[in-house]
């Protein structure tokens, strides 16, 4: 396997622990709308995707949602992840180890840039990412469309087989290998859709500590 010249990675779930505290807040939020969903179920079917397309899909699904319901997500975040977010184990170190072996490397993600200043910023990642951040609202079609990804490698200057993704969601992956990347899936986390990632096409892993023998990055 050959050595990546970009290293992609997603924000919610790889870098930052924030999947159990927004889709438990997500969850209880279409409840009270109408569209009654568990936090498993929330997890399962909204994981690594924006909030825009979640919105989309609960609406064509016959439950109308308030027309701010993005904004006021997006306001609400700050206080959501005031005091409850860190960095996933490891992922540190796996950057450093990056930066060691001279990749590039940035963070491609559904979520919108604030979202990540908040989240990247509170578990102290944000100066490692500054000027390499990208969001699905930069592009056309968020994942699992190829566009962000691509967008990314293109913007950095990187041809897509040169390039390898680090995700955590089944979109995500999907994204990845449409963009002609290889993509590696982070299954750690205990709701991890393990059969959803392996069909999606992703290298499943399960702690960031394997990570740097499995691309390899030198």
């Amino acid at each position: 396997m050959t050595v990546p010249r970009l290293v992609i990675f997603d924000c919610d779930g790889i870098l930052v622990d924030t999947e159990g505290l927004g889709n438990r807040r997500l969850a209880d939020w279409l409840t009270q709308a109408g569209y009654p969903i568990a936090y498993e179920d929330c997890r399962r079917r909204f994981a690594g995707r924006s909030m825009v397309s979640i919105k989309a899909e609960v609406e064509a699904q016959g439950v109308p949602l308030d027309a701010d319901f993005v904004e006021r997500w997006n306001l609400a975040l700050p206080d959501l992840f005031a005091n409850g977010v860190e960095p996933v184990p490891y992922v540190r170190d796996f950057i450093g180890d990056v930066q060691a072996a001279g990749l590039a490397f940035c963070v491609a993600t559904s979520a919108r840039l604030t979202k990540m200043q908040i989240t990247l910023g509170a578990t102290g990642l944000l100066p490692l990412f500054e000027g390499r951040m990208f969001s699905a609202t930069m592009v056309g079609k968020g994942k699992p469309a190829p566009d962000l990804f691509l967008h990314a490698a293109e913007a950095l200057g990187f041809a897509p087989a040169d390039c390898v993704v680090i995700e955590d969601s089944v979109p995500g992956t999907q994204a990845g290998i449409a963009a002609g990347m290889r993509v590696f899936s982070y299954c750690g986390d205990p709701m991890a859709d393990r059969d959803g990632l392996t069909a999606a096409g992703g290298v499943l892993f399960d702690d960031m500590r394997a990570l740097a023998g499995l691309i390899p990055i030198q």
